[in-house]
């Protein structure tokens, strides 16, 4: 498609100095200012692909995938309560299903903790020993200090809360309850004391700064659920299926429960997400475009500056589209090595991320990343070969469009007009 000679000379206009006729000075421009934009735009891609996964990991691996509710009930008293009674049936029914992972009965309730003259509310789950080692981001965390296989004799706590109450393992903290027992003088709290057997980072800071795990058995007589469960936690094999998996779980339970799944929990955060992506994916892409378009003003300016050696070459027997390639490749070339040196700058950045804000952090004296801003404690970037080719090809795309008319301008210059005046 493309002549030797024509790249030849194409690549001798782009190499010719000012003086000469040239327009180095903008090709520099255009070339720089590709690459920063293509960077940019790789740079976000991956920032927000990494935040996506990483949002979508702490919630699976630290949360249900799908918890199972009774429907609302009143006892003798008028009082309305959703416990589960016949719970070890029913989560051996859903534990059948082909596409369950594990389901486990729970207790959830809500305290304060207390050590050290500090107080601080947080989230208590009651599951088993066997069933907490299937928690992924508990069992394998960021950092943990103490033994998972010594929860049953203790608690498993959040390290924030850890750090809130300035406790580690071996350390104890009093629990109180406000529903506790009722007497003829009113309810009166329930007040329990454990041993700290384990402190973990689950990788969101607003899980790790309320949550604790107690032993199934022990949160049933602290929060006074004989033979009782509060909800059936349920991981699934394949979360991203979770609508599908929920009406077969609607079929075995006969519809007498309710539903809640991962992605009810964090719509807001999910839908959140995808509008800031396709914001910021919008905007990256028109600075590409502003990049590209320094292209227009350099081709104009060498197609104004090689005006008689246009009108020569066309005199010589070149035809007008020998010239349009020529000045395509100009326009071409500039982007393509800009494309090149972008992607190199944001595959770099998306590898070396967390050594860049390092880096930031000390020259700055300060905590650039607030994890209790954010949630989480660190910039993630995952570097996908579908971003890396859709910031390529908008480059490319954008530089081959808007290089073909300065192009065609050049190739319908007529040679008499040209020289006219020589």
């Amino acid at each position: 498609m493309f002549s030797y000679f024509e790249f030849l000379i194409a690549w001798r206009y782009l190499r010719s100095k000012r003086s000469e006729g040239g327009v180095t000075t903008m090709t520099w421009i255009s070339l720089i200012g590709i690459s920063l934009s293509v960077f940019a735009l790789i740079a976000t891609l991956s920032v927000r692909s990494g935040f996506r996964t990483e949002l979508v990991d702490t919630i699976l691996g630290a949360n249900a995938h799908v918890t199972v509710y009774n429907q609302p009930m009143k006892d003798a008293e008028g009082n309305v309560y959703r416990s589960i009674k016949d719970y070890e049936r029913l989560n051996t029914i859903i534990s059948s299903l082909e596409s369950v992972h594990r389901s486990a009965p729970l207790i959830r309730g809500q305290v304060m903790a207390s050590a050290n003259a500090i107080t601080t509310g947080v989230d208590v789950f009651g599951i088993s020993p066997a069933n907490i080692l299937s928690i992924r981001r508990v069992v394998d965390p960021e950092t943990s200090s103490g033994n998972i296989k010594n929860f049953s004799k203790g608690l498993a706590i959040g390290s924030g809360v850890a750090q809130t109450l300035s406790v580690s393992v071996g350390d104890t903290i009093k629990l109180i309850s406000p529903t506790g027992v009722k007497t003829a003088f009113g309810t009166s709290p329930r007040v329990k004391t454990f041993e700290v057997q384990y402190i973990f980072t689950a990788g969101r800071h607003d899980m790790d700064k309320i949550r604790i795990y107690m032993p199934f058995k022990i949160a049933q007589e602290y929060f006074d659920r004989a033979n009782l469960a509060d909800e059936i936690e349920v991981l699934v094999k394949n979360p991203e299926q979770i609508e599908k998996i929920t009406e077969e779980l609607s079929n075995v339970t006969n519809g007498n429960f309710l539903f809640w799944t991962w992605k009810d929990a964090s719509s807001n955060y999910l839908r959140a997400l995808e509008i800031e992506d396709n914001v910021m994916f919008i905007i990256m892409s028109i600075l590409v475009l502003i990049a590209t378009m320094n292209i227009i003003s350099g081709l104009v300016m060498l197609v104004k500056n090689k005006g008689k050696d246009i009108a020569i070459l066309r005199t010589i027997g070149l035809s007008e589209t020998s010239v349009l390639r020529i000045f395509f490749i100009c326009g071409a070339m500039t982007g393509i090595i800009g494309t090149i040196f972008g992607t190199l700058l944001g595959c770099l950045f998306a590898v070396y991320v967390d050594q860049i804000f390092s880096f930031i952090n000390v020259i700055s004296g300060g905590d650039v990343w607030d994890p209790t801003i954010r949630g989480i404690y660190s910039i993630p970037a995952e570097l996908r070969w579908e971003n890396i080719l859709t910031a390529v090809s908008i480059s490319i795309g954008l530089t081959f469009s808007i290089t073909y008319f300065p192009a065609r301008r050049a190739a319908r210059l007529h040679p008499v007009e040209a020289l006219r005046y020589e």
